[in-house]
């Protein structure tokens, strides 16, 4: 037929892109297949195994409400890992993705069903029962973390900590004896630790199946407050203090575990400045920079510098 254009077929030495397994594409009605991996925070093949037997349930499978969503799972998960690993902002969302403002509907959307939270807590069961421990610890470290704010974040969700030098938020985080997260809390800087470590306690034990019985905390965490939360849930606390006259940084027992957690998550450039107009993001944003490491561990997949080509090794030599 004339003006008719004609598509030749594929050479065979070309493989297909394989198709995803997502709940979009399994039961929504988008197209098969998925991009290409290009980017180091992209989820591979083992990496997406182990988050695709954890995902939880979109409420539109479940026939509580929504219409079924247009983008694949897997590329929306890897559009927010990017932009948590890399610290970019949510319009330099690369074009290779969905459009950014679809992302970012998407990020909301988990933040309201707490599905993140979800995800990571069915991945931490997962990597206990591996190691042989019970899914859920009986003990575990607090700790936190102030970190500075930039201009997009508002006067009343500030404040200054004039210990650390910080004028920002503060993340308080809860972990088990492994430093995997169990629960954190996002507060302004000029919250005291054992002012926000009731709260803090008691959104983790509200839970159904806890069984958390000790905590190992620093000096910072006393108080009629925080004493009164541990004894209404029974929970023991034990004070790990420095020795007299030590002096900069030193490796305190139970305490390291934590203070090595709150490492790993500043890896994730998001948080290394808290960019976020919303408390409840910068919240999210923990959960979602925990949840890349938890499940690179998992799948054994950690990141490694390339091997330089041998080419350019020898054209540097010469």
């Amino acid at each position: 037929m004339s003006g008719q254009l004609t598509i030749s077929a594929a050479p065979a030495s070309i493989t297909a892109t394989p198709e995803c397994d997502c709940y979009v594409h399994r039961f929504g009605s988008i197209a098969p297949g998925r991009r290409a991996r290009c980017y180091p925070s992209d989820m591979t093949d083992g990496e997406w195994a182990e988050v695709r037997s954890a995902m939880p349930v979109p409420a539109w499978l479940l026939k509580r409400g929504g219409r079924p969503e247009a983008h694949c799972h897997r590329e929306m998960l890897d559009a927010v890992r990017y932009l948590v690993d890399n610290g970019v902002k949510w319009m330099a969302v690369p074009v290779d993705f969905p459009y950014w403002r679809a992302v970012y509907d998407f990020f909301r959307r988990w933040r309201t069903y707490n599905y993140v939270r979800e995800l990571y807590e069915r991945l931490r069961r997962t990597a206990r029962e591996r190691t042989g421990r019970n899914a859920e610890p009986s003990a575990g470290i607090i700790d936190s973390q102030s970190v500075d704010a930039s201009e997009t974040v508002g006067e009343d969700s500030r404040g200054y900590d004039g210990g650390k030098s910080r004028d920002g938020r503060k993340r308080h985080v809860l972990t088990d004896t492994e430093g995997l997260l169990l629960e954190v809390t996002v507060t302004t800087a000029d919250v005291h630790d054992s002012k926000a470590a009731p709260a803090l306690l008691e959104t983790f034990m509200e839970q159904p199946g806890r069984l958390l019985k000790l905590l190992w905390v620093d000096s910072a965490y006393q108080g009629p407050a925080l004493a009164k939360a541990f004894a209404r849930h029974g929970v023991r606390a034990e004070v790990v203090r420095r020795s007299d006259g030590q002096r900069g940084f030193v490796v305190l027992a139970r305490r390291w575990v934590v203070e090595r957690t709150l490492s790993w998550l500043s890896r994730s450039r998001r948080l290394n400045r808290d960019h976020e107009r919303r408390a409840d993001h910068h919240q999210q944003m923990v959960w979602w920079a925990a949840t890349i490491r938890l499940s690179r561990r998992l799948a054994g997949d950690a990141p490694h510098w390339p091997e330089k080509r041998p080419d350019r090794l020898l054209q540097a030599r010469a």
